[in-house]
């Protein structure tokens, strides 16, 4: 038996927010993976559970008691083009469990067949980028940044067509909130003020429920957005990781990593890097992320003017306010970010000179094509005193991150920097590089491992690799016995050079 304890609340807003529909049914499920410890966070009970039974639940084919699958409205700006209605063209949502004391996160099936948002799509969800999003997503909870968890994928038994035929799988995907930026566009464009509101105030009672013991809860949701989202795009900056499709009916306005499309991490650094195929002119390289975040929240402040006060020119003055906030919120965060993985401990006297620091780093590495997660890992691993006569692992750590710089005069130059500023902290070696390999992680889904372990369940039904994959990934901060492969970067034939969204 499993025991889901549901608590829907989506669902009493009213069918102008959704429409219901059951997931359609597949022809033979099997268990790819079942997040156990994800499941006992959920209160999620299993008595004597079996993977057959579990991946009947999980395809779609047996609806558990308490769920009410509905399939949610929403609009958005793709690749800054918007469009009226897009909704969950493939995604159910299955309702939600806890509360706003224990934390309401909601239940979803990506994959699970069409709605009536699939317009000429087929509702279902390939193989690949299942697998990638459960990497993926889990993956980045285990590097400590916001994101929706993945709780089963499960093989559909059937066949999907995109270009070819695919395999077709289902992942459960469990957010905070499965509400986006396009989700208030939605009612925003349809002129739908009271719809609004009720939106907003389900947010705030959701994720923000301190803000309804302020003056004007619905600007002060506004300014959470901003901060959170700050925070976000910090943290994917701080670990050179691209999201690929940061589309407004992509943004959580619970401050998540969700959608995990054509996303990817960088291997040899590049700031203006885009690996989606389907972005060809770059709106959402690396570069590029914190602006389009400012973007979007743009958008979401226009959809909120309604609620802030009746005055038109003074609600967008109040919005302006609270978005030009975001810069230095998105500045402060990234730059602390950067400190922590240099190993420099914040000093007001050093801020502007650590920022130079920072940035020296990140140009040499872009103009040698340094790898970025490496880049950090080895220099978390150097001592502040630098003595060529030293032997052993230290003067082999040193010389393997000389060499990512093809052991150029400027890397030893700025060597020579980052050891007299850490000179200035008063903190030991061994402080400073446990401090510092607690945010530089040694491994992470890098793309050529991805495709590795998609190959292999696709073209052979060999999970092994998945499996194997996602277990490092568990623990990416430590070294690990078996890990050395998961820590290299891809051989010249195994660079993946775009990525895809799947549907």
């Amino acid at each position: 038996m499993l025991g889901i304890p549901f608590n829907n609340q989506y669902v009493s807003l009213g069918e102008a927010f959704y429409s219901r529909v059951m997931p359609t049914p597949v022809a033979q499920p099997t268990l790819i993976r079942w997040n156990d410890s994800l499941a006992a966070e959920l209160g999620i009970s299993t008595t004597a559970p079996d993977e057959a039974g579990l991946a009947a639940v999980f395809a779609g084919n047996v609806v558990p008691v308490g769920a009410e699958p509905l399939a949610m409205a929403y609009a958005g700006h793709q690749f800054g083009q918007f469009v009226p209605q897009l909704g969950d063209g493939r995604a159910i949502l299955l309702g939600e469990v806890g509360d706003a004391a224990s934390g309401r996160v909601a239940l979803q099936l990506k994959g699970a067949g069409r709605t009536v948002y699939s317009r000429n799509g087929d509702g279902r969800a390939a193989l690949g980028p299942v697998l990638r999003e459960y990497l993926l997503s889990e993956a980045m909870h285990r590097l400590g940044v916001p994101t929706t968890r993945a709780l089963a994928a499960v093989a559909t038994g059937e066949s999907v067509v995109r270009e070819r035929l695919f395999p077709g799988a289902i992942i459960t995907r469990v957010a905070s909130s499965l509400v986006r930026v396009g989700t208030f566009e939605y009612f925003a464009a349809c002129g739908d003020v009271p719809s609004l509101r009720r939106l907003a105030d389900y947010v705030i009672a959701c994720n923000y429920p301190l803000l309804q013991q302020t003056g004007n809860p619905y600007r002060a949701l506004l300014d959470a957005i901003v901060q959170g989202q700050a925070a976000l795009i910090a943290r994917w900056m701080q670990l050179g990781f691209i999201h690929g499709v940061m589309n407004t009916d992509n943004m959580s306005v619970a401050c998540e990593t969700i959608d995990y499309g054509p996303c990817a991490f960088m291997d040899a650094f590049d700031p203006q890097q885009t690996f989606s195929y389907i972005d060809r002119q770059g709106r959402y390289a690396y570069d590029q992320q914190p602006l389009i975040a400012l973007w979007n929240l743009t958008r979401l402040a226009e959809t909120l003017l309604p609620l802030f006060v009746d005055d038109g020119d003074q609600a967008v003055q109040q919005a302006s306010d609270i978005l030009e906030t975001f810069r230095p919120h998105y500045e402060q965060a990234w730059l602390d970010g950067m400190r922590a993985k240099c190993g420099l401990l914040p000093n007001a006297g050093h801020e502007q000179g650590d920022r130079a620091l920072i940035e020296d780093l990140l140009g040499m590495m872009a103009s040698r094509e340094a790898d970025f997660t490496l880049t950090f890992y080895y220099l978390s691993r150097l001592h502040v005193a630098h003595d060529r006569s030293q032997s052993g692992e230290h003067a082999a750590q040193e010389q393997y991150c000389r060499q990512l710089f093809g052991d150029s005069g400027a890397f030893a130059e700025w060597l020579t920097r980052w050891r007299g500023r850490l000179a200035l902290d008063a903190r030991n070696d061994a402080k400073r590089q446990a401090a510092m390999q607690a945010v530089n992680p040694v491994y992470i889904p890098r793309n050529h491992q991805i495709e590795a372990a998609i190959r292999a369940a696709e073209d052979r039904q060999d999970f092994s690799v998945f499996h194997a994959l996602f277990d490092v990934l568990q623990d990416p901060y430590t070294e690990q016995q078996r890990g050395e492969h998961y820590k290299q970067p891809p051989a010249p034939h195994e660079v993946v050079q775009y990525t895809f969204c799947g549907t």
